[in-house]
């Protein structure tokens, strides 16, 4: 009878969308590294509390009976928080009502974006190594992805702006970009912003620029955002999170701001995806966002979590490739092993108790360069406990 059933049902299982995706590697390394008990460096988020006063805020708000849907686009004060900050930091003036919309996360707001705006047959370009949602949202709304691959060289991975060029035909439709980068921890000079703009001038192509970790750029360099130059603004949809700037992942909320008419489009397919986002968190990040200082302190916190990391490496047979943002370090570990970097990192996690996750994982085709990424978003005692570790290689 069970095996009856079990026949039966399958005939009612849909033909998948995403017949390639299965579990991802950060689910797997995560996993093992529990099972071994390693020091986990992989998935990417901290090991360490958020500022109790943003808890208290989100309890107040909790507690003042601010627990009903909030309006579709989010919590008034809050979207003015955000355009107040953008304006500040970048010089762009958005508009509260029409042109900032908070999200579900910012995997939530891409997601949205690429629904918005493409159409089946629609071409996206996609910079890889990418964060692993791109691909997986621009075939969920019937896109076909482009794979321009970015070049390692003496300064870093780097995007190659005559392939993106050569890539763009009439079917482009969109350009995903990620700055500061994951996994490479690579940054956007004025360069590649003055190479951007020339590309797409003449074009209509549409920019979605995934800036998450907008706060974590590091010695003295500014971060480049789109929104600072009004040419590409005017194009794009600026991505951003609470969850990577607060140390709150787990609360998955972050925004997305574009011109009016870009909105537009993007607020007819959110207010059927999520509809809105969880009212006393907005108003207490609202109250939180008021104050400058964690944000503009970041940098600094997370530059010396960097260098804690970076020179506990310096003297190891791991190679140090440019960290100039976000909180992860690529390291390339030829000097010692030939082995791919799925089998290295499980090695690494296995046998020596710290886990990476592989850097080919962030390619569609498992591109292999013997590198893997560490996330250093973690206490000192845990950054210390792994290098140790890695230092006895």
């Amino acid at each position: 009878m069970t095996s009856s059933l079990t026949a039966s049902s399958a005939a009612f299982v849909p033909v998948s969308k995403l017949p390639e995706v299965g579990t991802t590697i950060f689910s797997v390394m995560s996993a093992l590294a529990a099972e071994k008990k390693a020091v986990n460096l992989g998935q990417g988020f901290p090991d360490f509390d958020c500022d109790p006063s943003l808890v208290d805020a989100v309890s107040k708000a909790m507690l003042d009976g601010h627990n009903q849907y909030p309006p579709m686009a989010g919590v008034p004060v809050l979207r003015a928080e955000i355009a107040r900050k953008i304006k500040a930091l970048y010089g762009r003036a958005y508009d509260t009502e029409s042109e900032i919309t908070v999200t579900a996360g910012a995997t939530q707001g891409i997601l949205t974006i690429l629904l918005a705006c493409v159409h089946p047959g629609d071409e996206v370009i996609v910079i890889e190594p990418a964060y692993d949602s791109y691909v997986a949202s621009i075939r969920l709304a019937g896109g076909v992805p482009v794979l321009v691959s970015m070049e390692l060289g003496p300064e870093g991975y780097q995007i190659p702006w005559d392939k993106v060029k050569t890539s763009m035909t009439a079917k482009t439709r969109l350009l995903m970009l990620n700055s500061p980068h994951n996994p490479t921890g690579s940054v956007l000079s004025l360069a590649d912003i003055q190479a951007l703009s020339a590309i797409v001038r003449d074009t209509k192509v549409l920019i979605a620029s995934d800036e998450v970790y907008e706060h974590m750029v590091f010695d003295g360099v500014r971060h480049e955002s789109l929104c600072r130059h009004e040419e590409l603004a005017e194009r794009s949809f600026i991505i951003s999170s609470f969850g990577k700037t607060y140390h709150v992942t787990g609360w998955k909320v972050g925004y997305v701001a574009a011109p009016a008419a870009l909105m537009r489009e993007f607020r007819k397919v959110h207010q059927f995806n999520v509809f809105t986002v969880n009212t006393p968190m907005q108003v207490g990040l609202a109250h939180f966002l008021a104050n400058p200082s964690p944000y503009v302190e970041l940098p600094a916190f997370y530059q010396q979590k960097r260098d804690l990391f970076r020179d506990g490496l310096m003297n190891s047979r791991f190679k140090l490739l440019p960290a100039q943002g976000t909180y992860f370090q690529c390291v390339d570990y030829s000097a010692i092993s030939e082995q791919s970097e799925l089998h290295f990192a499980r090695w690494l996690t296995s046998e020596v108790g710290v886990a990476a996750i592989p850097v080919s994982a962030f390619y569609q085709h498992g591109k292999e360069s013997r590198i893997v990424r560490f996330c250093f978003a973690k206490q000192e005692n845990t950054l210390h406990a792994a290098l140790k570790r890695l230092q006895t290689i």
